[in-house]
């Protein structure tokens, strides 16, 4: 199904939760990469998904049940920038290639236990776990 509606804005009601409550530039971006893709890919919607998320990351990260403009636009994980076909694992959102200084700034702001004695790699499973919590409480309500 579209997510662009007629007034070549987002179809909020067609977006997955954590875009609903996102800006109207990421809603859009994903929208317009899932309906180009959707009809490239021979209406393969897993597909046309997968691309979407991978062009939101590009630009945008998970933030707890949200996605905020990223400090500097480009892949968010090595499975980014290795591709769609890349076996590596993504992180989910989390902007992996930020430094150690912002990914502790979101964890500070997500409340993460124990962030003052992680390292990069820890604070970025971390903040995964915080999104998804984040996530699954705003769909609760």
């Amino acid at each position: 199904m579209p997510k662009t509606g007629k007034n070549d804005h987002a179809r909020k009601d067609e977006l997955p939760s954590t875009l609903q409550s996102s800006g109207q530039k990421a809603q859009d971006m994903f929208a317009k990469t899932y309906d180009s893709a959707l009809e490239s890919y021979d209406n393969d919607e897993q597909r046309a998904a997968r691309a979407a998320y991978a062009s939101l990351k590009h630009s945008y990260e998970k933030v707890g049940d949200h996605w905020e403009p990223k400090e500097k636009r480009g892949p968010s994980d090595k499975h980014a920038e290795q591709g769609l076909r890349s076996s590596e694992p993504t992180a989910g959102g989390v902007d992996a290639n930020a430094s150690k200084e912002h990914l502790y700034k979101l964890a500070k702001e997500l409340d993460v236990k124990g962030r003052s004695k992680m390292d990069k790699d820890q604070l970025v499973n971390a903040l995964q776990r915080a999104n998804d919590a984040a996530t699954r409480k705003a769909r609760s309500k």
